[in-house]
């Protein structure tokens, strides 16, 4: 691990500057070698040569502006170290009420399942997990990216890094609280809010804590990509992902040693002694650069929807990404009544809390292999395609060969988790398809949107498994599948390549 941020770290420019002091605004080396932000060109990029020689796509509404200073590799090698701590941490609060959902939900909705039957009590839990999960937790992600993306590029990318952790540990903190309040007692007034029954609570603080996770992501990848170079971002980003995706398996074993609200504040403390790694850390010079020279525009998220050679970029980001967020939202976090309808039940029915965890294992691993494979074919579009295949591949396994065994299912877990592990390389993708002004805007909303999209996979899983439909819940899970596939395959023709392309302009 060492060696892989060591070499990510080692950032090379011919004019960086040394390390100095410019005054109490600014922890960054801006100095005097650069010259006034007023004479900023504002012509057309040139093309940027592609790694095969030829001339690069030009992308419309861009413009050239001066080389961005760089930070020495100790600074860098710190924003790498606590990004990838960072998401550690997103991850670990974000999958943490999927891994407690079974033994929460039951003991916080003691009055709502009283005289139940196992079957009502089942569905109900089922469908409260659904609801938090992925409708209220993945809509404050996707409010959240919008607002942490705008501050990002307004305000700053360290002021979302500090801002947004401080919010979810937070509401995390507040999970592991969550009481039925006495009608009559000092607390009463929040049954007046709706918040008098600990589910209700339960909804809303994993809102908030979905807002706050929405941040840690985006504006992480985005310092880093801005602060390494051209040449080794995609080392950096890699290993920025896949330290954070062993939050997950952090979170599995947490959840099996310590009570469900334990496990709760382990997050939210985890979280906010991270604050302290965070104090130092140096801001990204390309958005220095900008704020000084007014570049207009910044954090205009509207600007993503138009021309529409950016809003295809766009879209397409976004829609590549979406079969990992299928896999881990429905595919894994239900399997526990997807699988039983594969006749996979009993004594051989598959624990969620497992199966997230070994999917996360698989997820980790893909997202070194992916990150790398992009490395070594010098094509971000490349590795994305051939892992498309992959997860193809896997959904196809899990209806069949998943079916063998609670082994063989775990197995094949660990393989989809692999399959669909190309977040490092959609995340660095993100960050590349646009300019300084827009570029933590764009890549902080679209792991949120994606992320997000967890909530329509889900909602049309359900229905189709409902009664109305009467479709198994295998064959729903199948059905959406087969949607979701094709249309982020095809996406992958809408992104324009941008392995070592240079990342210092800004959108018109």
């Amino acid at each position: 691990m060492g060696m892989a941020i060591w070499t990510a770290c080692r950032v090379r420019h011919p004019m960086a500057p040394r390390w100095r002091e410019v005054g109490a605004r600014y922890r960054f080396p801006y100095g005097a070698h650069m010259s006034d932000p007023s004479q900023t060109s504002n012509t057309t990029m040139s093309k940027p040569e592609s790694t095969d020689g030829s001339h690069a796509r030009e992308s419309i509404g861009r413009t050239a502006v001066e080389t961005a200073p760089t930070p020495p590799n100790r600074a860098v090698g710190l924003v790498i170290v606590v990004a990838a701590l960072g998401y550690f941490v997103d991850i670990f609060d974000l999958l943490l009420f999927a891994l407690v959902r079974e033994k929460s939900l039951p003991e916080v909705m003691t009055v709502q399942l009283a005289g139940k039957s196992p079957e009502e009590v089942a569905a109900l839990v089922t469908a409260n997990g659904v609801w938090l999960d992925n409708i209220l937790q993945t809509t404050g992600l996707l409010v959240g990216g919008l607002v942490w993306g705008v501050i990002a590029d307004r305000r700053g990318r360290l002021s979302v890094l500090f801002g947004s952790i401080l919010c979810y540990s937070v509401a995390n903190l507040l999970n592991a609280a969550v009481t039925d309040i006495d009608p009559q007692g000092p607390l009463a007034f929040l049954h007046t809010l709706g918040l008098g029954s600990a589910i209700n609570q339960y909804g809303v603080f994993r809102f908030i804590a979905g807002f706050g996770l929405a941040g840690e992501l985006g504006a992480g990848i985005t310092l880093v990509s801005e602060l390494v170079s051209r040449e080794r971002r995609g080392l950096a980003t890699t290993v920025v992902a896949a330290v954070g995706i062993l939050g997950a398996v952090a979170g599995y074993f947490a959840t099996q040693f310590v009570h469900w609200r334990t496990a709760f504040v382990i997050g939210g403390v985890l979280g906010l002694a991270l604050l302290a790694l965070r104090i130092g850390v140096v801001e990204s010079g390309m958005f220095l650069k900008s704020e000084r020279a007014h570049v207009s525009g910044r954090g205009a998220f509207w600007k993503l929807f138009w021309p529409r050679e950016r809003l295809v970029r766009w879209m397409s980001t976004i829609l590549i990404a979406v079969p990992i967020w299928f896999v881990v939202g429905t595919l894994v976090k239900y399997c526990s009544r997807i699988m039983p309808s594969l006749g996979l039940s009993g004594a051989e029915a598959p624990s969620v809390a497992k199966a997230i965890m070994w999917c996360y294992v698989g997820l980790a691993a893909g997202d070194l292999a992916s990150g790398l494979t992009g490395q070594w074919l010098r094509s971000r579009k490349k590795s994305i395609a051939l892992f498309h295949v992959l997860t193809l591949v896997a959904i196809a396994l899990y209806f069949t060969v998943g079916t063998w065994s609670q082994t063989a299912f775990y197995a094949v877990i660990c393989f989809t988790g692999f399959a669909s592990g190309y977040w490092a390389v959609f995340a660095t993708i993100s960050a590349e398809q646009f300019g300084t002004n827009l570029r933590a805007t764009a890549a902080t909303m679209a792991p949120n949107i994606v992320r997000f999209s967890a909530a329509g996979t889900g909602a049309l899983w359900l229905w189709l498994s409902g009664t109305d439909i009467g479709f198994a819940p295998w064959q729903a899970a199948l059905a959406v599948a087969a949607i979701v596939m094709p249309i982020s395959m095809l996406a992958t023709l809408g992104l324009r390549e941008s392995y070592g392309t240079d990342l210092d302009f800004n959108e018109k």
